[in-house]
Formats: C-alpha cells, sequence, structure tokens
C-alpha cells in the first residue's frame, strides 16, 4: 500500500544541448557536455560550417587570394600597397641603394651556370681555370656582402633615427643576391642612381 508506483513517475527526457553556448552558460536542467561536445561546438561556431571539406575549401581560396594580391602589389610597386615586409621608408632607402650600384651577387647565377656548362669540357686547363673563376666569385660574394653589411649599418641610422631598421641590413643583402630582373618590388633606380625604365607586362 505505501510502496511507490515506478510506472507512475514521469518519464523526464535531457533536453539537447546548445551547441552555440559554452558549458558553464548551458541553462539550468541540462547535462553538462563532453570536452569532445564543446570542442566541435566551438569549431562549427568560429568555421561557420559544419563541413570540413567545404571549410578547407574556402580557407584554401582565401589563401590564395591573399597571395595573388600580395603579389600584385610587388609588382606595381605601389608604396601604399606592399606587404610589411617591403613597406617603409628604410626598406624604400635600402632597395634604392642596392638597385643603384652593381653587386657581386647578381653576377652569381649567371656565373654558377657558365662554370657548370663549361665543366662537361674534360679539358685540364679549363677545368683548372673554373676552379679559380669559382673560388674568387665566392670570394667577391662575401666581400660584397660585408661591405653592404657595412655601408647600411653606418647611413640608415643617419637618414632615419627615428625609424624601425630591423632587418633591413639582411632585406639589403638579399636583394643584392637577386637578379635585377626579378627583383621584386621592381627598382625605381637603375645603376649609377638613373630612373629604371618602367618593366614590360
Amino acid at each position: 500500500m505505501f510502496r511507490r508506483n515506478k510506472t507512475a513517475e514521469p518519464d523526464v527526457t535531457a533536453p539537447s544541448l546548445d551547441p552555440n553556448l559554452p558549458a558553464d552558460q548551458q541553462p539550468k536542467g541540462k547535462p553538462t557536455p563532453s570536452r569532445k561536445e564543446a570542442e566541435a561546438a566551438r569549431k562549427a561556431a568560429l568555421t561557420g560550417t559544419a563541413d570540413p571539406r567545404a571549410s578547407r575549401d574556402a580557407s584554401r581560396n582565401a589563401r590564395a587570394q591573399e597571395r595573388e594580391a600580395s603579389r600584385a602589389a610587388l609588382m606595381s610597386g605601389d608604396p601604399k600597397r606592399l606587404p610589411p615586409r617591403d613597406a617603409g621608408p628604410v626598406k624604400a632607402y635600402v632597395r634604392d641603394y642596392i638597385d643603384g650600384r652593381l653587386s657581386v651577387g647578381e653576377l652569381f647565377i649567371p656565373v654558377a651556370l657558365a662554370v657548370l656548362l663549361l665543366g662537361f669540357l674534360h679539358v685540364s686547363w679549363v677545368q683548372l681555370l673554373l676552379v679559380y673563376i669559382w673560388i674568387f666569385m665566392l670570394i667577391g660574394v662575401v666581400l660584397d656582402g660585408l661591405w653592404i653589411w657595412f655601408k647600411l649599418k653606418r647611413t640608415i641610422p643617419e637618414k632615419f633615427p627615428n625609424e624601425n631598421a630591423s632587418g633591413a641590413t639582411f632585406y639589403g643583402i638579399m636583394r643584392a643576391l637577386q637578379l635585377r630582373r626579378f627583383r621584386l618590388p621592381p627598382p625605381r633606380v637603375g645603376l649609377g642612381g638613373k630612373p629604371a625604365k618602367p618593366r614590360r607586362r
């Protein structure tokens, strides 16, 4: 008589979770979600889609558009559109200094190709000559790089005392190793500081 009737108890089903709310903000009466469920909800909220493949495609397209915009800015040479690596008056000065002189480094690739092709000639005096050319070329690149480092370290603080010149010296050395035709942004000056001719597109 005093025994409770189990069949009379209502069947309470836990309400579904709101994936857009963290665990500590779930409404009362709802069970706390597991770590896996909370992480899945957070990722879905950030990506805006539950389809991982669609999310990867969107991310890949966004990166491709960003690379294309960055390359277009480099090709145009517009100071207002340059990426942070090339932006600023200090980097512009470094580019003009490097482009206005003949660097040994920009001769490195042509000389290396010539040495490689002539190396197929199995002539003793040619092989000996190529060894000397290669040694002198390497020494020239090192000495030229040291001169660029010394020159920029001395002139940049004088011309831009209030500007951040971090990495500008290394930036100039790396530009000096590139072929003039393939330098980006395109050179504004030619040898001797004369205005450079615009590139044909």
